[in-house]
């Protein structure tokens, strides 16, 4: 997540002083460059040794190590494979619906394959992202019962399962766990349990991802029995790259010889192809798979999006192992359009996000918990992620969504088996996201008493718990990490390291070649950040992705020009889900990385955070501020400007906080700020209420759904007073439902009744009818008064609510 004008700290790494030894060993590995960048970067990384460094940039020079250093828990999980090879036993792949956990389970298919008949004697079962969430469950394991399962093998998840694992005893099934989870305190009663968690941190198996464990699994099979595989093991290796790149894994040890010997074969498919559907989806991104940005940028959030958007993302084995051409485009297709789906619905999620923060007070919150019952559980954990970045404090966000009748069926056998609380569906279940080094499972784990279930990493987790908890869990947590850190969460704004300091100049390709050696880059050896100072941006413009069907997405990127005085030239760059508006006008301090767009076939710089070098920014701040006509009364008028466009508000506010945000960007920007937007329609509330009728008549006959942000548009409402509208169109009669794909409305009439006990039931719906409608239309009342007090507040008294000396001030809400 890049920043914009923020709160953010800059450090910047002072050049470490190394020996002149180091610098020309590295030379020999960078082929003919100059490699003084790339020794400052090796050097502060650690890598100081010259074997470490060999090792680090040459996989040839590098001694990968025995999946038998897992020790006697892979020579049981060997065996009993063997067993149930001689045997004939049915063995199933449990696997998970993530990137990391996708290609465990293709490795584990084709891998475990080569041991067994796939379909006959091997199967692979996902779970549901939307209706079962992570790990085992007693459904799914009665389901592979049915089919005459004997022995599950899991990959990326399982470690913490003991009730479940319980259950598959019970049926007469033994368990083979392969993760990188965080361990239960005790060994669960299964085969074998290998977990590269078991390792000392400093172990080259440590930081092994699912799909790395499944691989080590599937290489101890291949040397027990080394005469039944028909195919190479290597062969696996650009599955294991994908998963273990999109699973942000520490990239040290094995995981680093791993992704780089995986990267060696995945650069290969687009002209082999012996991978179909992944050669598909790189043509797809535009990709040429010899980075792992074209994994973490391409691949992971095109194989992740499946199950955010759909749920059940089973087909993306078939994806990524099928030789079968015209499949695998349908199924690349189908990818594809999940993950426009799922851009548009992040940044709607983020800006709701943005708006319920602007109504808490940041100064007393060290953790940000927020709840609502229409986000779709999905794509949390990318909005999570995003907001921790931005607003430098751990996130939680909660979907409170009654469960489908699907799911409430399989907590309903939980509770049949004893493994779960008879209220347990009535939850919430979300996603978390941590920052600046803060261990999120620790966190969380505190409070496990209020949890219904959890599991992650320190940096990312999943959760569930009880509605009624929420409140009291958010009120812990914050408590808890304010005892940790003894401060508040007005002082965790994240900080942003830049390694180099370079100049606009130096930026192109040799350079790019030179900081390539160090790739992969990821957890523990990131992307170099540069730091270019004195910089200004030009040829700034923006505009929205679209699909594969030429519709717009709504996903902002800004392209530009880079400038400083080291050249005559501007370099070309990036910055993801900003305006254009938002990018400074004056001279500027920008942390980027430097990267390489395919399509373009040309270096390009992304833009990571921008601050206006401080005089400039006092400077232009007092300027502004000490001007008159800095804001244009445009209300119902045309604008006539002269010299440089003015940030234009089109759509009437209904707060000071609104009109607070575009006065501050106008200033940042350096630009007037012209009030545009029109008189206000006057529609009455009874017709609104008709019109939105009208709509869900529509919806209900023809089946089709409509987004929350469409229902704004048509009904010219807020997201709060379209939400009240729903809840009076569910009092009359109709369902509501909301999906990831936006509101489905259908009529199912209230049945009515004249006999005895039901007249009463009947007065209570009609009065709930009654005052859900009342609230709907003062809601648009308030709204409507508000908009037209907006529009005749005179330019004076907004002028004096956003002025004070050094800029921008808080704005009091009337």
């Amino acid at each position: 997540m890049s920043e914009s004008i923020s709160q953010s700290q800059w450090q910047v790494l002072p050049p470490p002083d190394f020996p002149q030894w180091f610098i020309e060993a590295v030379k020999s590995h960078t082929h003919g460059y100059s490699g003084g960048y790339a020794a400052q970067l090796l050097w502060q990384r650690g890598i100081r040794e010259e074997k470490q460094l060999a090792g680090f940039l040459n996989p040839d020079l590098y001694q990968p190590t025995s999946p038998f250093d897992f020790g006697q828990e892979m020579k049981w999980a060997v065996k009993r494979l063997r067993q149930a090879r001689e045997a004939g036993e049915k063995v199933a792949i449990w696997g998970d619906f993530d990137a990391d956990g996708i290609t465990a389970t293709s490795v584990l298919w084709e891998g475990l394959g080569q041991f067994f008949w796939q379909h006959q004697q091997l199967s692979y079962y996902i779970p549901n992202r939307l209706t079962e969430s992570h790990g085992l469950n007693c459904p799914g394991i009665d389901q592979l019962n049915a089919a005459g399962v004997k022995l599950i093998v899991t990959c990326d998840t399982g470690s913490t399962n003991l009730r479940e694992i319980d259950y598959a005893h019970q049926l007469g099934m033994d368990v083979i766990i392969t993760d990188h989870h965080t361990l239960p305190d005790d060994r669960p009663p299964v085969v074998s349990i290998i977990n590269s968690r078991y390792f000392a941190e400093s172990h080259p198996l440590f930081h092994l991802s699912g799909v790395a464990v499944a691989y080590k699994l599937v290489e101890a099979m291949y040397q027990r029995s080394p005469n039944i595989p028909q195919q190479r093991l290597e062969a696996l290796l650009d599955l294991v790259a994908i998963g273990l790149i999109a699973d942000l894994v520490e990239l040290s040890g094995d995981c680093r010889y791993l992704a780089q010997r995986g990267i060696e074969q995945l650069k290969q498919q687009l002209k082999t192809r012996s991978r179909p559907g992944v050669a598909r989806l790189l043509e797809l991104c535009k990709r040429s798979g010899d980075r792992p940005t074209d994994i973490s940028f391409g691949l992971g959030p095109r194989i992740n999006a499946v199950s955010r958007i759909q749920g059940d993302a089973s087909f993306c084995v078939e994806l990524l192992t099928s030789k079968d051409e015209k499949r695998c485009e349908q199924l690349a297709l189908e990818t594809e359009l999940a993950n426009t789906r799922r851009m548009s619905l992040q940044k709607d999620i983020t800006k709701q996000v943005k708006d319920k923060l602007a109504q808490l007070d940041l100064s007393t919150t060290n953790v940000i918990v927020l709840e609502d019952p229409q986000w779709p559980v999905g794509v949390l954990g990318l909005v999570a992620g995003q907001i921790a970045q931005e607003y430098g404090r751990p996130t939680i966000l909660l979907s409170t969504v009654l469960l489908s009748t699907e799911s409430r069926d399989r907590e309903s056998k939980l509770v049949e088996a004893g493994l779960e609380d008879k209220h347990s569906y009535s939850i919430a279940r979300g996603s978390a996201r941590s920052v600046n080094n803060i261990d999120l499972y620790e966190l969380v784990n505190s409070q496990a008493h209020l949890l219904h279930r959890f599991g992650g990493h320190p940096f990312a987790a999943g959760l569930s718990l009880p509605v009624d908890n929420i409140r009291l869990f958010r009120e812990a947590i914050n408590q808890q990490l304010a005892q940790k850190l003894g401060t508040t969460g007005a002082l965790m704004m994240p900080a942003i390291e830049a390694d180099l300091v370079v100049k606009v100049a130096e930026l192109g390709k040799a350079l790019f070649d030179e900081l390539k050696h160090l790739e992969p880059c990821g957890m523990g050896n990131l992307m170099p950040k540069l730091l270019i100072k004195n910089c200004w941006f030009e040829q700034v413009w923006n505009r929205n992705s679209k699909d594969l069907r030429g519709r717009k997405v709504q996903y902002i990127k800004t392209k530009f020009e880079i400038w400083d005085d080291s050249t005559s030239m501007g370099f070309p760059g990036i910055w993801w889900g900003h305006y254009q508006d938002e990018v400074p006008k004056v001279r500027c301090n920008a942390v980027v990385e430097l990267d390489y767009n395919n399509y373009e076939k040309r270096p390009e710089v992304r833009l990571v955070a921008v601050q206006p070098c401080q005089e400039n920014y006092l400077q232009s701040c007092l300027q502004v501020s000490n001007q008159l006509d800095w804001i244009l009364d445009c209300r119902g008028q045309e604008l006539q400007v002269e010299g440089l466009t003015p940030l234009m508000v089109y759509e009437c506010p209904t707060s000071w906080d609104e009109l607070q945000v575009w006065c501050r960007r106008a200033i940042q920007a350096e630009r007037q700020l012209a009030i545009a937007y029109p008189r206000p329609k006057q529609l009455s509330a009874q017709d609104t209420w008709k019109k939105l009728l009208g709509i869900a008549k529509f919806l209900s006959r023809t089946g089709q759904w409509a987004t929350l942000v469409q229902l704004q548009e048509k009904l010219d409402l807020s997201d709060r007073t379209v939400e009240l509208g729903l809840n009076a169109l569910s009092a009359i009669g109709f369902e509501v439902s909301h999906q990831d794909c936006g509101v489905q409305i259908s009529w199912h009439p209230k049945e009515w009744s004249s006999h005895g006990t039901n007249v009463a039931e009947n007065d209570a719906i009609a009065l709930r009818a009654r005052c859900a409608n009342a609230i709907f239309f003062a809601a648009i009342e308030e709204e409507q008064f508000r908009r037209q007090y907006f529009y005749q507040v005179p330019l004076s008294t907004i002028a004096a609510y956003n002025i004070a000396g050094y800029g921008m001030v808080g704005i009091k809400q009337d």
